[in-house]
């Protein structure tokens, strides 16, 4: 399923962690850190972004699928 976020919404989402934007990875279904030294993967379930930095995964580990 393909994350469907509203442009407005994107504008304002922050990472958790280091505040830096948020770009949609479309192909893992994720948000993901634009910043180089964070790089968290946030899951978006049911078109819910989960910006929680526990469920984030880290850059060094595969996304599911």
């Amino acid at each position: 399923m393909a994350v469907e976020l509203p442009p407005e919404l994107l504008e304002i989402l922050a990472c958790p962690n280091c505040h830096a934007a948020l770009a949609v990875d479309h192909d893992a279904d994720e948000l993901v850190c634009t910043s180089g030294e964070c790089g968290l993967a946030y899951p978006v379930r049911d078109q819910i972004p989960v910006l929680l930095v526990d469920e984030a995964r880290s850059p060094e580990i595969p996304a599911r699928g």
